[in-house]
């Protein structure tokens, strides 16, 4: 579904002010969706809303969409309150997981229909299928109906719609969720050109990690229907805000960083070359540990399995718990035993793949 709009460009992009959402459960009770979030999303911004399922994050881009009601709190677009703005009217770009397109038009004339609705000349309309087409690797296929396409080819098709008439705000839920894996990881870069080669501003919600870490600029994280961090993909991998947000990250194991013992101003134990503030919580997880037979940690092999190319292991690690190893599968080629459950290992730590989480309550926090 595409919403005729015009890019501006400029201005100060979409604001999210104490915005809260309310439901109805199945047994009448009204419950809260969303909780007082605050937002902004600058112009030309892909900002991805990542959470688990029932965190508030579709709740909160239909209430952006004007398709839910806002309890309390307040939108605006370029410093203009939505409230009371229809769906149709805000110019914005709405693209879900189904696609939503139309069986009797063919390819062409679905990327045209939001152009046609708002008038634009035909010769216009037909510049701009070709060059969305394109920009989403179908060119070529203006005049294939969608019935035949396959459903990575259809998403397209509905992205290719969506960005037609220049939305002014483009809000995608989910719109890879129900592709398979290796289809999901290679459009998700499609999505992320497309935006960004016609400076759309956009706000795509999803539960998969890689997606949001792939499209976005920024990454908003939700849960139980508040923000809990938003940051830059980096910085949010690194140095999660909590340890709620580290854990929902994929970190598997913490510890607080070595403190200095009285009198030697050195810290002792196997993460001591750390190097963090007294009262960080050090996060470790898949990457952060790798075997090394002079590394100074130790730990017991609990499973061992192949996946994907490595062989994961996860090791009981000796005063932190379970982590997982990861190593290259082919370094066992050739007949070379791999760990078995109950093998004693050493290991060394990788610096830079422990993430420092701030010694700080799981809180919303303010706004991003």
């Amino acid at each position: 579904m595409t919403t005729p709009g015009t890019s501006t460009g400029t201005g100060t992009g979409l604001g999210v002010r104490g915005v809260t959402v309310l439901y109805r459960d199945e047994d009448g009770t009204v419950a809260t969706a969303v909780d007082g979030v605050d937002l902004d999303v600058a112009p030309g911004e892909v900002l991805a809303l990542l959470g688990p399922s029932g965190s508030g994050k579709s709740s909160l881009l239909r209430a952006v969409a004007g398709l839910e009601p806002v309890a309390a709190g307040h939108l605006t677009w370029d410093g203009r309150d939505l409230a009371g703005v229809p769906v149709h009217r805000r110019g914005f770009g709405l693209m879900f997981q189904d696609g939503q397109l139309f069986p009797h038009r063919d390819v062409a004339r679905n990327v045209a229909f939001g152009l046609e609705m708002a008038g634009v000349p035909r010769r216009d309309r037909d510049a701009r299928v070709t060059e969305l087409l394109d920009l989403v690797g179908l060119a070529g296929f203006g005049d294939r109906p969608v019935t035949t396409l396959s459903g990575g080819e259809r998403q397209r098709v509905a992205l290719a719609r969506s960005l037609a008439p220049r939305p002014r705000l483009m809000l995608l839920d989910e719109p890879l969720s129900a592709l398979d894996r290796a289809l999901r990881e290679r459009l998700a870069g499609q999505v992320r050109k497309a935006l960004t080669a016609t400076g759309t501003t956009a706000v795509f919600v999803t539960h998969d990690h890689d997606e949001a870490f792939t499209v976005a600029d920024r990454i908003a994280v939700m849960d139980h229907g508040r923000l809990l961090q938003v940051a830059p993909p980096a910085d949010l991998w690194h140095r999660p805000a909590t340890r709620r947000v580290a854990e929902f990250l994929g970190y598997e194991a913490f510890t607080t960083a070595p403190s200095r013992p009285s009198g030697t101003g050195t810290p002792s134990g196997p993460f001591a070359a750390l190097g963090a503030p007294d009262g960080t919580v050090l996060a470790f997880g898949p990457g952060s540990l790798h075997r090394d037979q002079d590394g100074p940690v130790h730990g017991t092999v609990v499973t061992a399995g192949f996946r994907r190319g490595v062989v994961e292991l996860v090791v009981d690690v000796t005063g932190l718990g379970q982590v997982t190893v990861v190593e290259p599968s082919g370094a066992y080629l050739g007949g070379a035993p791999a760990p078995t459950p109950g093998d004693q290992v050493r290991l060394r730590v990788d610096e830079g793949a422990v993430a420092r989480v701030p010694n700080a309550t799981d809180g919303p926090v303010g706004r991003g």
